[in-house]
């Protein structure tokens, strides 16, 4: 499985000199330092969005757990054995079809906390997670899980909340999926990116500050990359979006926002 989805070096921000708006290029680690760095994962936002306090608790004795770029954190069909939380780095989730097609199901950044299904209902990895560069995430057991649980009544109401906020997002996705066109189905993929990954470099612009592929996002959008193509090459006459130096820009968000109503 290919770690070059998003560029492993670089990703970039948006600064303004005499000259006008640019991009510069930068370690992940110095843009965190320029800019906050969004944190959580596209599409991926269980446990994530715990309130800080029971999620700093939760993962206090947890133990930090180090990958390289390509690395396989675990594959779908593996026994949950806990969940993790990401430290640094970047990584994604994927879903491969009997006929070996990926679909992206979201790219995880710092902050994010994946496999905690598994851990909820003692099943199987429903995908696999890979590391697209360099990462370190924290390793909670389900041992642990479990006895923060019986410790912290308040954590299964939070818990309850969270599930019922995943229930109405899936909704959303499978309509998506359903009755979306297929640029309504690009247009989704794109802002859902901008949202994670973007900086507004004024109103209605903003620069997604990750190196994707069209492949990528065909991937994420489940549509061909064909399609993605022709998608892409037709917003940029239009004027709707641009690619500065390998990363994309959304020059009209509304535009793209329009796309998506059901």
């Amino acid at each position: 499985m290919s770690a070059g989805s998003i560029d492993e070096q670089e990703a970039c921000f948006v600064v303004r000199d005499q000259n006008g708006w640019r991009l510069k290029s930068a370690a992940p680690m110095q843009i965190a330092q320029e800019l906050k760095e969004p944190e959580g994962a596209v599409g991926f936002r269980l446990l994530s969005e715990l309130p800080a306090r029971l999620s700093t608790e939760l993962f206090a004795g947890a133990e930090l757990v180090r990958l390289r770029a390509g690395r396989v954190l675990f594959r779908a069909g593996d026994s949950g054995n806990g969940c993790y939380r990401v430290e640094d780095g970047l990584l994604k989730v994927t879903m491969v079809s009997s006929s070996g097609a990926e679909r992206i199901l979201a790219f995880l950044s710092r902050g994010a906390i994946v496999g905690e299904l598994a851990v909820l209902d003692g099943l199987p990895r429903s995908a696999s997670v890979v590391a697209v560069r360099d990462a370190a995430v924290s390793f909670l057991s389900n041992a642990a899980f479990e006895a923060f649980a019986k410790k912290h009544s308040e954590f299964y109401k939070s818990l309850i909340r969270l599930l019922a906020k995943r229930l109405r997002e899936t909704n959303t996705t499978v309509a998506a999926s359903s009755f979306l066109s297929l640029k309504g189905r690009m247009a989704r993929t794109l802002l859902e990116l901008a949202e994670h990954f973007g900086q507004e470099v004024e109103p209605g612009r903003v620069v997604i500050r990750q190196k994707i592929r069209q492949i990528d996002l065909a991937a994420m959008a489940g549509i061909a990359r064909e399609s993605v193509t022709r998608i892409v090459n037709d917003w940029q006459r239009r004027k709707l979006l641009s690619r500065l130096s390998g990363y994309y820009c959304l020059e009209d968000r509304a535009q793209l926002e329009h796309q998506v109503k059901l």
